[in-house]
C-alpha cells in the first residue's frame, strides 16, 4: 500500500499566508496540516509516501525529509496545475501495481485507517453535508456501494460529499481512466478532476464501497481553519511547553498549545490558541487564534485571528489575517 498526498496547490483562499508557506505547512493545533495527515497514516502502518509538490514544493520536501527520515518518501513535481486527476497521473511509475490510498493534502478526517486498508474493496470516504454543490458527491446505494460520483453538481442527487480520501485497488484501471479523460480534454471546472476518473471506473464496471468519516476538518479558509484548530486542540489536549519558555504574570485558559522558546508576559492566553516557537507576547489578550513562530505581539487584544510567522503587531482590538514577515502598528503612532 502506497499513499499519494497531493500538496501542489497554491492555497489562494488562505492568502497572504500561502505567499510564503505551503497550505499543508500552515500551523494547526501545535502541528501542521501535513503532519497530522502523515502521523495518522504512519500510525496505521503505512511507510511508503508519494508527495505531489509544486508551489513552494522545496519547503514541503525539506519539511518531510527533516521530520520523517524513517519513511520511504518520493516527491513528484507537478509543473503546471491542471487538477488533482492530472497530479495523480504523474505518479504511475512509482505506484506500479500497488494499491494506493489517495489523501488530499488539506484533508484531515477521522476514520479507521486500518479498516480501510484491510478492506477487499476500493473505497471512497464520504460525509453528509448541508450543501453538497461545492464538493464531489457520491450517490450511495443501501448496501453502501457507490453507483455514481460527480464533481460539484448544480443539482445534487445526494448530500454525501467525497471528503478527499480514496482507496484504489485497481490502479491500472485508474490510470487508464485518467489517460482517457486527459486524451479527451475532459475537464471539469477547468481541471482534470479525480472525480471524473472515478466515475469512468464505475461506469466501466469497477466496484466502490463507501465509508463514513467521523469528523472532517476544513482547512481551506481562515474561518474554518480556526474552527478546526479549536476542535483539534480539544482533541489533542493542547500542550504548554515549559522548556526554554518564560511565563510572567500570565493566565492560560485551556486548551492552548504553546511551542518552545516563547516569552509571554502580562497576558491572558486562551481558550483555543496555538502559538508557534519563539513568539513574544506582552500585554495581550488572545483567544480563538493561531499565532505564528517568531511573532511579536504587544498591547493587543486578538480574537479569531491568524497571525503569520515573523509578524509584529502592536495596538488595539482587531480580527486579523496577517501573513509572514509583516510588521503592523495599530497603536496610532506609526504607519501600517
Amino acid at each position: 500500500m502506497k499513499v499519494i498526498i497531493p500538496v501542489a496547490g497554491a492555497g489562494t483562499k488562505l492568502r497572504p499566508h500561502t505567499y510564503t508557506q505551503p497550505k499543508a505547512l500552515i500551523p494547526l493545533a501545535g502541528k501542521t496540516i501535513l503532519s497530522i495527515i502523515v502521523d495518522q497514516l504512519h500510525e496505521a502502518g503505512i511507510k511508503d509516501f508519494i508527495f505531489i509538490i509544486g508551489y513552494l514544493g522545496e519547503k514541503i520536501q525539506d519539511y518531510v525529509k527533516e521530520k520523517y527520515p524513517y519513511l520511504n518518501c518520493h516527491f513528484v513535481q507537478q509543473g503546471e496545475r491542471f487538477g488533482i486527476g492530472h497530479a495523480i497521473n504523474l505518479t504511475r511509475e512509482i505506484v506500479g501495481q500497488d494499491e494506493v490510498l489517495i489523501v488530499l493534502g488539506d484533508t484531515i478526517a477521522e476514520y479507521d485507517v486500518k479498516e480501510v486498508i484491510k478492506s477487499p474493496h476500493s473505497m471512497l470516504g464520504i460525509k453528509r453535508v448541508d450543501d453538497p454543490r461545492n464538493f464531489g458527491v457520491a450517490e450511495v446505494e443501501e448496501d453502501g456501494s457507490i453507483s455514481r460520483v460527480v464533481e460539484k453538481p448544480a443539482i445534487p442527487k445526494s448530500n454525501m460529499a467525497l471528503v478527499g480520501v480514496y482507496k484504489i485497488k485497481e490502479t491500472d484501471f485508474l490510470f487508464a481512466c485518467l489517460d482517457k479523460i486527459v486524451a479527451a480534454g475532459a475537464k471539469s471546472y477547468g481541471e482534470f478532476n479525480l472525480t471524473d476518473a472515478l466515475e469512468c471506473m464505475i461506469q466501466s464496471g469497477a466496484k466502490f464501497q463507501s465509508f463514513k468519516v467521523q469528523n472532517w476538518f476544513d482547512c481551506g479558509r481562515k474561518e474554518t481553519l480556526l474552527e478546526s484548530n479549536a476542535t483539534l486542540l480539544k482533541k489533542f489536549g493542547g500542550n504548554i511547553t515549559q522548556e526554554n519558555n518564560r511565563y510572567e504574570n500570565t493566565i492560560i485558559i485551556p486548551p492552548v498549545n504553546i511551542a518552545e522558546g516563547c516569552d509571554i508576559k502580562n497576558s491572558v492566553i486562551g481558550p483555543n490558541v496555538a502559538i508557534g516557537e519563539h513568539a513574544s507576547v506582552n500585554h495581550a489578550i488572545i483567544k480563538d487564534s493561531i499565532i505564528g513562530a517568531y511573532s511579536n505581539l504587544f498591547e493587543i487584544v486578538l480574537s479569531n485571528s491568524l497571525i503569520g510567522s515573523d509578524a509584529e503587531v502592536k495596538g488595539v482590538n482587531r480580527s486579523l489575517n496577517i501573513g509572514d514577515n509583516t510588521a503592523i502598528d495599530l497603536s496610532g503612532g506609526g504607519k501600517s
